[in-house]
């Protein structure tokens, strides 16, 4: 992968892809700037051990892919807004002295006319290598960013951009048969123009091209992208669900096709009625909302959860080494906490080896992993109030922005600290 190349004493320079170096430091910064159909993000990561803790995360609505359906070339507005972005997001990432920037292109880059032609505009105005990943990379870094938050992870991956819905198969870990259809929501509106009947034959009969499907029923879901992330948002906002957060989100699959179903058919104005529906993804909702609801017809899962990790992190993971790719990633997030909030490192070590007698050999190897994650974020509210210490020693533990744990698992570490 190119990109831009930041040394670690700050002073910066950039490279092409054949000078990228493949050393890895501790304290390495490590950024991805993901140009989509609809949006482009930039990420930058501080790893720790195996875990990805994000410093910067933004991202900008440019519609690359907007009327890519109808006249196969990128919108010319959204190029213009792209390269602005770009230009933008590459200083932002000298600045923070990222030491390594990968730039990937999906479906919209990849399938239009003129892509090759933007490409090259971006890589002499922005001094970066992009790579346009073909329909089967883009599908496997989805997966593989799925695996970098919950590594036993089995059933069915599917992403979905503005211009391609990546499919994948998951068995206990390890990655199976997957698929590009195009189903983005920026496609399928310009498919469909706005009506459900059409867009629903659309999404049917690039489904039926997926013969694997039925294995998977029964199984599990796991929902990436931005516009099913808003549907979950939508889920949690209708049922007063207390935790805000995304990545691990749970829900069978009844009660999300009832939800999906509702929002494939409803008006923008009434979508601006639902209290937790992102105004910038108001348009592209419904159409997002009748693929998940096909799509989870045709493949019966058992639950739905929704993950906020993707492609991004299927790139970043891809730069660590294979040593650190495979620890445990719940206690790299631990380690990094009790090292950023506690007073001393080495409390929670201790605490874990002085608790383990009470314990025994009857303890479950899931169930150690549990304490001694618990034991190493136990003194992270050390420096609030007394008076306010459980409380922010609760809330602290819960809403960690990264906690590769589910939701069942943050709440009993929260309560445990």
């Amino acid at each position: 992968m190119g990109g831009l190349e930041i040394s670690v004493t700050g002073r910066s320079r950039h490279t092409g892809a054949s000078e990228r170096r493949t050393g890895f430091t501790e304290d390495a910064r490590l950024g991805v700037i993901d140009i989509g159909s609809n949006s482009i993000r930039l990420v930058v990561y501080q790893p720790a051990g195996r875990a990805l803790i994000p410093i910067l995360n933004e991202k900008t609505i440019c519609g690359l892919g907007r009327g890519l359906a109808e006249h196969g070339r990128l919108s010319l507005e959204g190029r213009a807004h792209a390269l602005e972005t770009l230009a933008r997001f590459a200083l932002l990432a000298e600045a923070m002295e990222v030491e390594s920037l990968d730039v990937v292109a999906t479906s919209a880059v990849r399938d239009a006319a003129d892509g090759a032609e933007f490409v090259a505009m971006v890589e002499r105005r922005c001094r970066v290598s992009v790579r346009v990943l073909s329909g089967g990379e883009e599908a496997r870094l989805s997966a593989q960013g799925v695996l970098a938050d919950v590594p036993d992870a089995d059933g069915l991956v599917g992403d979905l951009g503005g211009g391609s819905l990546e499919l994948v198969a998951l068995n206990k870990g390890r990655t199976g048969a997957h698929m590009t259809l195009p189903l983005g929501v920026l496609r399928l509106l310009d498919r469909a123009q706005g009506d459900v009947g059409r867009a629903t034959e659309v999404i049917d009969k690039e489904l039926a091209k997926v013969s694997w499907l039925d294995e998977l029923k029964g199984r599990r879901f796991y929902a990436v992208g931005g516009a099913w992330r808003a549907l979950a948002r939508i889920h949690m906002a209708q049922t007063g669900y207390p935790l805000r957060i995304i990545d691990r989100y749970m829900v069978k699959r009844a009660r999300m096709e009832s939800v999906v179903s509702l929002v494939s058919r409803m008006s923008r104005r009434s979508l601006e009625r639902i209290p937790g529906v992102p105004r910038r993804r108001m348009d592209a909702l419904p159409m997002a909302a009748l693929v998940m609801e096909r799509l989870l017809r045709k493949g019966a899962p058992k639950r739905v959860m929704f993950s906020g990790f993707g492609l991004r992190e299927g790139v970043a993971m891809g730069r660590l080494p294979a040593a650190v790719q495979k620890q445990d990633s719940l206690i790299a997030v631990s380690i990094d906490a009790a090292q950023r909030y506690g007073r001393d490192p080495v409390i929670g070590e201790a605490l874990f080896a002085w608790t383990t007698p009470l314990f025994g050999r009857g303890e479950s190897a899931p169930d150690a992993r549990l304490r001694r994650a618990a034991c190493l974020l136990s003194d992270v509210a050390w420096a609030d109030h007394p008076d306010y210490r459980a409380e922010q020693a609760l809330n602290r533990v819960m809403r960690l922005s990264v906690l590769p744990i589910d939701h069942p698992g943050r709440a009993f570490l929260g309560l445990a600290v």
